[in-house]
């Protein structure tokens, strides 16, 4: 599992969706990348790579970044005040107040924050399939720069789904079912799946994502992944 998901996290500027039969597999897998397994009382055997490298967590954690499903936001702040307190206590000591304030307005700028600086966190907004939409095209922006950014998906739109670049998809035990470009509309992933002989073909308009769980756990793909 580790040299395949590792190449393609390895590919700059590349979206990746992580996806599981079972939706732990793939938050481990993110607790594994954002080396936080530890802190949460678990342990992980082998190496991670990357780059062919092995991953040094003390180096890494300041070229990366993890967000969490369930982040800790005060609702009394704005948007403003909270990435200006964010910024005051990642950045180290010797970054000045002016330079913190510069990185501040970058990630704004970046993340399409602007329109929202002055609004306290989390009144009520958008609806959830209009903010992922949002939360998408500030993905994409991100990956724009160069940056690779990895995401675990649950049961996502059609949208949304074929906003990734590549796919990681696990079954039990964390066994690979799929690993590579889903391809314009999923094309290279229906292809790959349709191809095995007892997978029932995708109906026209059907969402991928829901399709590709569907087969992955019938009968026929039982037989076919165990």
């Amino acid at each position: 599992m580790e040299s395949g998901l590792f190449r393609f996290i390895g590919a700059i500027g590349r979206t990746l969706g992580l996806a599981s039969i079972l939706g732990s597999f793939a938050l481990f897998l993110q607790f594994a990348l954002g080396g936080l397994v530890l802190s949460r009382g678990g342990y992980i055997e082998g190496d991670i790579k990357i780059s062919g490298y092995s991953k040094k967590q003390d180096t890494f954690a300041r070229i990366s970044g993890y967000c969490e499903q369930n982040d800790i936001c005060s609702p009394y702040v704005t948007v403003y005040e909270s990435l200006v307190y964010s910024a005051w206590l990642r950045l180290p000591h010797h970054v000045d107040k002016k330079s913190r304030k510069m990185f501040v307005e970058e990630a704004m700028d970046l993340v399409v924050l602007g329109p929202l600086r002055l609004g306290l966190v989390g009144l009520p907004g958008a609806n959830a399939s209009k903010g992922a939409a949002i939360v998408m095209r500030t993905v994409r922006n991100t990956v724009d720069t160069g940056r690779t950014y990895a995401c675990r998906i649950h049961q996502p739109s059609i949208d949304i789904f074929e906003a990734f670049d590549e796919l990681f998809l696990m079954k039990r035990g964390a066994q690979e079912i799929y690993i590579g470009a889903l391809g314009l509309h999923s094309y290279q992933l229906i292809k790959y799946f349709e191809s095995i002989p007892g997978v029932s073909k995708i109906k026209d308009g059907y969402n991928p994502a829901t399709w590709m769980l569907e087969v992955t756990i019938s009968a026929q793909g039982n037989a076919v992944w165990g």
